[in-house]
């Protein structure tokens, strides 16, 4: 009887470990995905036919060089992807320059980090009464944005075409930070929306890429292109990520994918003049 019990026992006792065991696998730690599985999930705002175009050789690079599935996912307006990557529901985003990326993890108490630059889109001087910078008369009147990123990367146009000086030191400047005005030039300081409306009011008007194209501003009144250089670093788009994942491989191979001469062919096919590739430009 004891033989028998103490057989049971045993018995028991290796079912109970192997149910253990069982449950270890199906619900304890699962194996990492293997790399043929990678998939990046991507922010982007308003894609256009020819934004496709680009993401579609990105998409094709990465899948074919690194094994990395990219998968777009397309939002309405800025506010929504930097919140879905802090939130987790994508994996990076491109859509944003350096300034609108510091502005926003400051409201918003986040830590979302740039992990590589893509271009940036120049904004420029226009003026349909003056062909060239230096006609423009003492005492113009000049159209600059009136939101604090737009009027001073507006002004930061102004001193590159050498005609105010700046504040040294700031990165974000108003009408006040102006030292020098050797041409006592009149700035007005209107909504970004107006500056391309108001054209023909103004002797010259700065004018946002969003606005120009309605307002029908083309090379031909174009006066002043802004450089790319050290006052116009904050205005470079970049790709995005997680603070935690900033040097995830896989996300880094995305940035690779992007950073090609296939991406700078097709984005001079579409833009023409008006999209500059950054990242390999050494700033002055």
């Amino acid at each position: 009887m004891r033989r028998r019990r103490r057989r049971n026992t045993i018995i028991w006792s290796i079912i109970g470990i192997l149910i253990l065991i069982a449950g270890w696998f199906s619900f304890g730690p699962q194996p990492q995905s293997s790399p043929s599985a990678k998939v990046v999930t991507v922010g982007v705002v308003g894609l256009s036919k020819p934004d496709e175009k680009i993401w579609d050789s990105v998409i094709a690079t990465a899948k074919k060089k690194y094994g990395v599935t990219i998968k777009l996912k397309n939002f309405t307006d800025y506010t929504q992807p930097n919140k879905a990557l802090k939130d987790g529901e994508i994996d990076l985003n491109s859509f944003q320059h350096y300034a609108f990326l510091n502005a926003w993890n400051e409201a918003n108490h986040a830590n979302l980090t740039p992990i590589g630059e893509t271009y940036i889109a120049p904004i420029r001087l226009y003026s349909v009464k003056y062909k060239k910078l230096s006609q423009l008369p003492d005492g113009a009147t000049i159209a600059v944005p009136n939101d604090a990123t737009n009027e001073s990367r507006a002004l930061f146009v102004l001193k590159n075409a050498g005609l105010i000086s700046l504040r040294k030191g700031k990165t974000l400047v108003t009408v006040g930070d102006i030292t020098d005005n050797p041409h006592n030039l009149k700035i007005k300081e209107i909504s970004a929306e107006q500056t391309g409306r108001v054209i023909k009011s103004v002797d010259a008007s700065v004018v946002n890429n969003t606005y120009a194209v309605p307002a029908g501003l083309t090379d031909k009144q174009t006066i002043f292109v802004e450089p790319v250089n050290k006052d116009s670093q904050q205005w470079i788009n970049v790709i995005v990520a997680s603070k935690k994942r900033a040097k995830d491989p896989i996300l880094r191979d995305v940035v690779k994918a992007y950073q090609t001469k296939k991406t700078k062919e097709l984005a001079k096919k579409y833009y023409g003049n008006t999209q500059i590739a950054v990242w390999d430009i050494k700033l002055k």
